[in-house]
């Protein structure tokens, strides 16, 4: 039967998946292949090139650098993430991404951006670290109203959480039978709709895709969140999330809280390890 990961985003609330792919890694936990939304998708392909630490340095490193996050970044650049210095200085020169290890690794890595003239899920399949595939993971990661649309072919994209917060069906679709999902909100959490939803129609008004799908998100995110516990009762899904909310910003640049975070991650994976080595060994 084959197995899957599951990569919820959540921005900086991702350090947390961090500390647990780092404790997976360092106890040689194999996916047959995985699937990653957002931060989910920008740090979980350091699970597939198996750089334990990776995610963690480069975000304490580059957090107070204008360059990589920040309203500076959005004013001179139109992204809130800094799309030249994270997609390309970061991997290609500062931190270098293993893209030889990324593509001899047989492991599946699917990320999900939104296609935003339509706002439906679009799934890619990351087989390389090229130019391209780099693209997809910034499109997937791209959050909307602080991030220009990643144009890719005929089309443009952001952020994969709207249209598909939690893949969880979509790995079980491919035939993934038992799948270990990392949320990055406590089990409690419910999703509630923007208090500035004039302000995202505003936003959002070249875009009407987009706009209906941020509108739908909370919805589509508390059902999907109720699927998840539904498939963690029958038994073929593990899941691995907070046990409190993580109360880090989406933009972090306190080394400190960014290193807090990844230690819960790592914790709660410590915590649990034991059952997720019996989970994927089946």
């Amino acid at each position: 039967m084959k197995k899957g990961l599951v990569l919820e985003g959540g921005a900086m609330r991702g350090l947390f998946t961090a500390g647990v792919m780092d404790v997976f890694l360092e106890n040689n936990i194999r996916f047959d292949g995985a699937v990653g939304v957002s931060a989910g998708a920008a740090f979980g392909c350091n699970y597939k090139s198996k750089q334990i630490g990776r995610v963690l340095r480069y975000n304490k490193r580059f957090c107070n650098y204008w360059k990589y996050s920040g309203f500076r970044s959005l004013l001179l650049t139109g992204d809130i993430y800094g799309a030249k210095f994270c997609y390309y200085d970061i991997p290609f020169e500062l931190d270098k991404f293993d893209c030889e290890t990324f593509r001899n690794n047989p492991m599946d890595f699917y990320v999900v951006a939104t296609d935003v003239h339509t706002g439906k899920a679009v799934y890619h399949n990351m087989t390389d670290a090229d130019n391209e595939n780099m693209e997809w993971m910034r499109a997937s990661a791209s959050m909307p109203m602080v991030s220009k649309p990643v144009r890719i072919g005929d089309s443009e994209y952001l952020d994969g959480g709207m249209a598909d917060s939690i893949p969880l069906e979509f790995m079980q679709k491919k035939g993934f039978g038992k799948n270990v999902v990392i949320l990055t909100q406590p089990e409690d959490y419910v999703k509630h709709q923007f208090s500035a939803i004039p302000l995202i129609r505003f936003l959002t008004r070249k875009y009407p895709a987009v706009k209906k799908a941020m509108e739908e998100r909370p919805s589509m995110y508390n059902a999907q969140a109720a699927y998840v516990k539904v498939c963690e009762e029958k038994g073929d899904t593990l899941v691995i999330r907070p046990r409190s909310p993580l109360n880090v910003g989406s933009i972090e640049h306190d080394p400190d809280e960014l290193q807090r975070v990844y230690n819960e991650g790592r914790k709660e994976a410590l915590r649990r390890i034991e059952e997720v080595k019996e989970f994927t060994a089946c």
